[in-house]
């Protein structure tokens, strides 16, 4: 796919796998019927529509009926929110989360917003100090989406435990559960709900070569949550609509291929990324600011800031060498705001304003990474000079 030999922006957005366009197909036209009709052709539409949430399931090992599809990972969080709104209970998320956790945990009655350390990493002791007796919900991430830091939720669910069996042993019957976004880590680390100690998890399409506007929202069958949407009752009552067969099927294959595949994807996106880190910081050994850790983090995420430099004009002049990177996460750079995630973590406004995300995927070679870095020093390069230019004229 030469279009995307030199795109690094898989964070915000993956491209259509040819076998899960493959399997949608049939859903948009001859296959069209609507899951809730009756008659023979629309009962096969409804049987492939629960085997396709039952393949979603035992991707990542859960049961289908604890799945609710959504229109994507955004409406799956703001569900996951709505027990915690409804009742008036207390929110813990941290202050790096993405825009669509900040946004419900602000239309919760009460919320507490955690830092991060500097490499973007919560840690569970910073969790059970924010935990109150009326706190109903955490959420955090598995990786953040910008620094491509991996949380500890395996950790972080131990001290929520703790804090369950305190409540037991004094009588409280205030419920607590444990949230997590896992669309930026699917496909390359372990997703399994049991495994991470969650209760309830917030899944993509869009990240994983699916379908862009399908999500799901996994919750265990003890959670307590209410309907976003009212109407014909689909999704538990919970998610009603005509159900997004197409969408479903093509999750379903999009999720499997990614799981399936996971061990190898890790370990080849490791070398790309190491491709990368080793030819930027040897070109521009004493600019170039690596801001994702190197321990602990998603193999396709690379953050970096080159200080004293306009990150915007250098993804403009990138985009002119057909070459595609961008500012932080895809919500907030379409807005044109300053990082939240990189202000969490202590840089000062020189370090965001020079920083970029660069973020690896299936088309991604270490040859291609290579050419990217040596692409982006040149435009830091030019820009430098630019620099100077007008400093010289204006003197």
């Amino acid at each position: 796919m030469q279009e995307i030999d030199l795109y690094f922006d898989y964070a915000a957005a993956t491209p259509l796998d040819e076998r899960v366009l493959a399997a949608m197909q049939p859903y948009f036209q001859e296959l069209f019927f609507n899951p809730s009709s009756p008659y023979r052709p629309a009962v096969q539409v409804r049987s492939a529509y629960e085997e396709a949430k039952a393949d979603l399931a035992r991707a990542f090992g859960a049961r289908a009926g604890d799945i609710i599809m959504t229109a994507g990972a955004t409406e799956s969080v703001a569900l996951a929110f709505t027990g915690v709104q409804q009742s008036g209970g207390h929110v813990v998320v941290p202050e790096i989360e993405h825009h669509a956790v900040l946004a419900a945990a602000q239309r919760c009655a009460s919320a507490s917003f955690i830092a991060a350390d500097p490499q973007g990493r919560i840690s569970p002791q910073a969790v059970a100090a924010a935990i109150r007796p009326e706190t109903e919900l955490i959420s955090v991430g598995l990786a953040n989406s910008e620094l491509g830091t991996v949380q500890p939720l395996k950790e972080i669910a131990e001290a929520i435990e703790a804090e369950r069996v305190r409540r037991r042993e004094h009588g409280e019957r205030r419920p607590l559960y444990f949230h997590t976004d896992a669309s930026q880590g699917a496909g390359q680390i372990d997703i399994h709900p049991q495994r991470l100690g969650v209760d309830m998890m917030t899944l993509n399409a869009g990240k994983v070569y699916g379908p862009k506007q399908v999500g799901l929202l996994w919750a265990a069958s003890s959670v307590a949550l209410q309907p976003l949407i009212a109407g014909g009752g689909q999704e538990r009552g919970l998610r009603s609509g005509t159900e997004n067969v197409a969408g479903t099927v093509g999750f379903a294959k999009a999720l499997q291929l990614a799981v399936a595949h996971q061990r190898g994807e890790f370990a080849r996106l490791s070398r790309v990324k190491q491709a990368f880190l080793s030819t930027i910081t040897e070109l521009l050994v004493d600019e170039v600011m690596i801001l994702s850790p190197r321990k602990g983090c998603l193999p396709s995420h690379v953050s970096l800031s080159i200080p004293g430099i306009d990150a915007e004009r250098v993804l403009f002049l990138l985009e002119m060498k057909q070459m595609y990177v961008s500012t932080g996460s895809a919500c907030a750079a379409n807005k044109g705001t300053r990082s939240h995630v990189l202000a969490g973590i202590g840089l000062d406004d020189t370090a965001i304003a020079g920083s970029l995300r660069i973020t690896f995927g299936r088309y991604s070679t270490e040859e291609t990474a290579k050419r990217g870095a040596q692409l982006l020093a040149e435009v830091v390069r030019h820009e430098q000079q630019r620099q100077k230019s007008r400093k010289w004229g204006a003197q």
